[in-house]
């Protein structure tokens, strides 16, 4: 065997690299976009941020050093300028990939960081990538998915195709599953009559959803208060914190109250506005029989339109406004209908009016009756005088 030259034998020193191959390598240059490294070959491989991660803007000085070493994945042989090309995400992904397909097979619970919002979410695990569509992000519908962007989230892979590029996530069957889970533990502690804390999670016009710790109970209108309520939104807003107690509960539906029974004014309504007292209140509303007086939260009473004033009133609004206060006196209670009903006619001093000229008529009666007196008092005179006649005879 001949003797092999130098040149010969510094060109066997060098690994012979192929496209698609995956080498390992020593970092020996770094800048902000570019990783420089020593491969064995003849030429030094070349690492660009593009092909390091797919996080935009990634600082490559801040992630790896001078002498560390990597596996890599040759690209391109020759990239123009006599260098080699390599790529460390594909070979990431790859690996990402087959994870993806065990975490599929097995369903998995992953967890990933989401690096674009658009139609859903765009999820990266380990360069891997994989899509949430909006209608699995949530177990709720939500217009504005921008809050995810950089979040870690977590899901499960429902369909694996790489070729097609299409590895779908879903985060909501998760969401779904611990809520039903925290749902039964909480459907097994409480009962009816038991008081929660609980925070107003969502207000409509009809009342107000209440989270009282994971799953949500119905603050109908008509159990804000023991009043009238006429918005929810006047009297609470999203995030106040309420305790309430549990009135119904039906299946998986919760009806919450905040009437206490103990605070119920109608408890001693029958001492307070008992007949003949005087009260005070407030005009609430008016119809045109009468004006309906708050006497307080949950006790209002009737004012009818006959009972304003001792002259006629045609309606209440010619003499009463919503809003003004009044003193009146109670003459009718009916605890059973919780009917309260009010007079301020009653406290009014009576006018003193002209005799009517049917009263001077009657005035005048008794001088008739006296005249006939006197003339059955005649009468006695004429049969004395007959008497007479008779006695002579």
């Amino acid at each position: 065997m001949s003797e092999m030259s130098f040149e010969q034998m510094l060109e066997e020193s060098f690994k012979t690299i192929h496209t698609g191959e995956v080498v390992e390598g020593t970092v020996i240059s770094v800048k902000e976009d570019e990783i420089v490294l020593n491969i064995g070959g003849k030429a030094d491989g070349i690492l660009t941020r593009n092909e390091y991660s797919n996080t935009p803007g990634v600082d490559l000085t801040t992630v790896v050093k001078v002498g560390d070493t990597m596996t890599v994945k040759v690209l391109k042989l020759n990239d123009g300028d006599g260098q080699v090309l390599l790529t460390y995400k594909r070979l990431a992904a790859e690996k990402a990939n087959k994870a993806l397909e065990e975490a599929f097979e097995n369903k998995t619970v992953l967890k990933g960081t989401v690096v674009q919002v658009n139609s859903g979410l765009n999820v990266s695990v380990d360069e891997a990538k994989v899509f949430i569509p909006a209608s699995l992000v949530s177990d709720v519908f939500e217009k504005d998915l921008t809050k995810y962007q950089g979040q870690e989230v977590e899901f499960v892979i429902t369909e694996f195709n790489p070729r097609k590029r299409r590895i779908i996530g879903d985060r909501k069957q998760l969401l779904v599953a611990k809520k039903e889970a925290i749902q039964k533990e909480l459907f097994a502690k409480i009962e009816v009559g038991m008081t929660v804390e609980g925070v107003i999670k969502n207000i409509t016009d009809f009342g107000a959803f209440v989270d009282i710790g994971g799953v949500d109970g119905l603050l109908h209108i008509s159990e804000m208060s023991w009043g009238r309520v006429g918005n929810p939104r006047k009297l609470f807003k999203v995030g106040d914190k309420v305790t309430a107690f549990i009135k119904e509960i039906n299946e998986n539906k919760i009806a919450l109250s905040l009437k206490f029974p103990e605070s119920n004014p109608w408890l001693n309504a029958a001492e307070k506005y008992a007949v003949g007292n005087v009260v005070t209140g407030t005009v609430a509303r008016m119809t045109d029989f009468g004006a309906f007086v708050e006497l307080e939260t949950g006790v209002d009473a009737l004012l009818h339109v006959s009972q304003i004033a001792r002259e006629h009133i045609e309606k209440p609004a010619d003499a009463l406004k919503v809003g003004q206060e009044i003193e009146a006196k109670v003459v009718d209670f009916d605890e059973e209908s919780k009917k309260i009903s009010l007079s301020i006619k009653a406290l009014l001093p009576e006018v003193e009016e002209a005799a009517p000229e049917e009263e001077v008529a009657e005035e005048a009666a008794p001088v008739e009756e006296t005249a006939e007196e006197v003339a059955e008092e005649a009468a006695p005179v004429e049969e004395t005088a007959e008497e007479v006649a008779e006695t002579e005879e």
